[in-house]
């Protein structure tokens, strides 16, 4: 697939088939897209907790804070949720401050799950402690990210953005719509 096409086919989805569980090892070949990645002093403080088991994933699922300009949506019910999670921790005894490594690790997370038939959602509104608890998480990790991840059920379109509006939105077939900026108005010249 080409780069262009595979970067317009990773949008961020957040409704599944939940019948479709994901291989543990799927996941696993995705985080060593993100090992190979770029890391600040390549310090390669990044952790990843895998979860496929649909007894795991409900437990990861309440700690997830979904879509927040969707305001009468508290996420995909039963059957459209996650069939796997990648948790991206820091972890504190490599370094204190983690930069944008779980930004770039995440991207190649996503852009590999694409490649894969896959769909899914980078998502940092967390409720980390809630997390933490339920899954045990020493204090020694710092939760970064969750990827949600799965068959992808939903449509997502891309818009151009009118009025400086980038609330995405959802129309009439669910279908899920993303306003962009034009390229035009983020190259800028000083």
């Amino acid at each position: 697939m080409r780069l262009k096409n595979l970067v317009l086919k990773t949008r961020s989805y957040r409704r599944f088939d939940e019948t479709y569980r994901i291989p543990w090892n799927a996941l696993k070949k995705l985080i060593d897209l993100a090992r190979l990645s770029a890391s600040g002093a390549n310090r390669q403080p990044l952790k990843y907790l895998i979860y496929t088991s649909h007894v795991d994933c409900e437990k990861v699922f309440p700690s997830v804070i979904w879509a927040a300009y969707l305001k009468n949506w508290d996420g995909p019910v039963p059957g459209e949720r996650p069939s796997g999670y990648i948790i991206i921790l820091g972890d504190k005894s490599i370094s204190e401050t983690f930069g944008v490594d779980h930004g770039i690790a995440a991207q190649s997370i996503m852009l590999g799950a694409t490649e894969a038939g896959l769909g899914g959602c980078m998502i940092a509104s967390i409720k980390r402690e809630l997390l933490r608890s339920v899954l045990k998480i020493p204090d020694r990790f710092e939760i970064l990210l969750i990827l949600a991840l799965g068959k992808p059920v939903e449509k997502v379109i891309l818009d151009e953005i009118n009025d400086n509006d980038v609330k995405y939105w959802r129309d009439d077939q669910a279908n899920h719509h993303v306003p962009k900026r034009s390229l035009d108005e983020l190259i800028i010249k000083i």
